[in-house]
């Protein structure tokens, strides 16, 4: 995830969301990996459902210039060939999207009419939390997926593909949280029997957002390994979703698999419940459960330092600390840049890549190309490009990435995907750097760059998200030239939208946005000129629509 204060202040300005964080900052940002994956068996439900309406008012094309009447053209031209010029677009889903009961949509009405609006705009699809604290809630191994399937034919009826995102994360105490949703109930009293299932700072601070990846291979969810409920799930969820994931219907296009807080790859080193962390600071280490413990004294022996075993550094400062007010982060001779500290930083940042690399073969285990072709499996990793321009990009590596102005730390990560035929998926894109307090020496561009290099390096492709709902020109210009305005071999391979909600359906906000969907769409040969025109097509066609689902998902 990524943080931001000035473009909290820029959407606020656009429209009024009725769930927002009590902090103006930007939600952190994500990296995607995706491999073609596996079908199996169906299981049906029997739900009555209604049709979503689709406007079939085809918008006016007022007269344009030459020079855009002929790139309109090319793209005909494109997609009559079946050629995919451009970027798809998915828009995420409110995070309560189904009710945590698990057996129906919140909303049902609203989200209708939302995805027939997508629709109609030219969308390729929308993305959804399947959380496992709602689908796995009634105990292990029972399994409720009833609104999912509910929301699966939703989108099948409105021709629109699925991200889904097994979420195996709280929800609740990061940026945009605006719902709170546990883990299982079964899971969160395991981990109150015994603490060190969770995240433990050098303080004894714990973290139930997530499983310590400490004891991925002990059986202490109720005589399984964390790993194996994951794969678990993923399984069931295929099996279930059977009909939708094969080649006669592709609806479900993906499967993002949460790996950590905010369901990203990286350790919950600036958790914001309870004001624990503030943005910009350089957020700590989360190493000091016992079983985290018993690896690193393990790995400190066998470097022959067994000192080095107790513990994360005791002078790397706090939550709300700066780099340079740190010895061990300092840019001169800081504690991250002696033998000591490449030891432990070594150790810490490989724990999380074995992880990722761990729960990635439960997940392409279950969804193989040989069964389930045109699905893919993504696992999000976050973008944190506060102090992006000190020395030891402290806040990267207390959240697992050791990436300093000496190391490539997204070189690694990539290369891991690219094992596993996955494609990164970067948020941050909509940020431009002079929009960020330059006190904090913020660098989203610079960081972007950085991981896409790392992406062409590994040969592995790159797809992106904003990282706060940005519903302006100047954000839309900035993530048209970031995925879309470049040569084919650099594009972007998808951008996901945060997020669907009334702001999005304000009048302004969907001119626009219907104007950046075509601009996407085209990957440069779509002028402004045409896109304007075409999305004042769209919202007048799509008008009553777009209220309806407005005024309905602020019900």
């Amino acid at each position: 995830m990524a943080f931001n204060l000035a473009q909290s202040a820029a959407a606020a300005a656009a429209s009024v969301a009725p769930c927002k964080s009590s902090r103006r900052v930007a939600a952190p940002a994500s990296v995607s990996m995706r491999r073609s994956s596996a079908q199996a068996s169906s299981a049906g439900l029997r739900l009555q459902r209604q049709a979503c309406c689709e406007p079939s008012v085809a918008p006016a094309r007022p007269a344009m210039s030459v020079a855009c009447r002929a790139a309109a053209e090319g793209v005909a031209a494109g997609a009559a060939a079946g050629r995919k010029s451009g970027v798809p677009v998915f828009v995420m889903m409110p995070l309560d999207t189904v009710k945590k009961c698990g057996s129906a949509l919140n909303r049902r009405k609203a989200v209708q009419a939302s995805l027939a609006a997508l629709k109609s705009a030219g969308v390729e699809g929308v993305m959804v939390d399947v959380w496992w604290g709602i689908a796995e809630a009634e105990g292990p191994g029972r399994y409720n997926f009833a609104g999912y399937m509910e929301l699966m034919e939703m989108a099948r009826k409105t021709g629109l593909k699925v991200q889904a995102v097994m979420s195996f994360h709280q929800c609740g105490g990061n940026v945009g949280d605006c719902v709170t949703i546990p883990l299982p109930r079964w899971v969160v009293e395991e981990m109150e029997k015994d603490n060190d299932l969770c995240y433990t700072d050098q303080w004894g601070h714990r973290n139930f957002e997530y499983v310590s990846l400490g004891c991925d291979a002990m059986p202490v969810l109720k005589g399984r390994t964390p790993v194996e409920c994951y794969t678990d799930f993923m399984r069931a969820f295929r099996d279930h979703f059977a009909d939708y994931l094969g080649n006669t219907i592709v609806v479900c296009l993906e499967i993002q698999v949460g790996m950590g807080p905010a369901g990203e790859l990286r350790y919950p080193s600036y958790p914001e419940s309870n004001g624990i962390w503030r943005f910009p600071g350089i957020g700590a280490f989360q190493c000091n459960d016992r079983y985290m413990l018993s690896s690193l004294r393990a790995a400190a022996e066998a470097a022959g330092k067994p000192e080095w075993g107790s513990g994360a550094p005791t002078d790397a400062g706090g939550y709300h600390s700066w780099p340079e007010d740190t010895l061990f982060f300092k840019g001169d001779n800081g504690g991250w840049s002696t033998e000591y500290g490449d030891f432990f930083l070594s150790w810490y940042s490989q724990m999380l890549l074995d992880h990722g690399d761990r729960v990635l073969s439960g997940a392409t285990s279950v969804y193989g190309a040989a069964t389930t072709p045109g699905v893919e499996v993504s696992v999000k990793v976050a973008g944190i490009h506060w102090h992006y321009g000190t020395r030891s990009h402290a806040p990267e590596l207390t959240a697992g990435y050791y990436n300093t102005r000496r190391r490539d730390g997204y070189l690694p990560i990539a290369r891991a995907l690219a094992r596993h035929g996955a494609v990164l998926n970067f948020t941050c894109v909509e940020m431009r750097d002079h929009e960020q307090p330059q006190e904090a020496q913020c660098q989203p561009e610079g960081l972007v760059r950085q991981v896409a290099a790392a992406a062409r390096a590994a040969g592995v492709g790159l797809a992106g998200e904003n990282a706060l709902p940005r519903y302006d020109g100047t954000a839309h210009d900035q993530v048209v030239a970031t995925a879309a305005d470049r040569a084919a071999e650099d594009r972007m391979v998808a951008f996901t939208y945060l997020r669907m909600g009334p702001d999005l359906f304000h009048p302004d906000n969907w001119h626009r946005f219907a104007a950046f969907v075509r601009r996407m769409s085209g990957a440069g040969s779509y002028c402004r000129e045409a896109a304007e025109r075409e999305a004042r097509g769209v919202a007048q066609a799509t008008g009553s629509l777009v209220h309806e689902a407005a005024v309905a998902l602020r019900s």
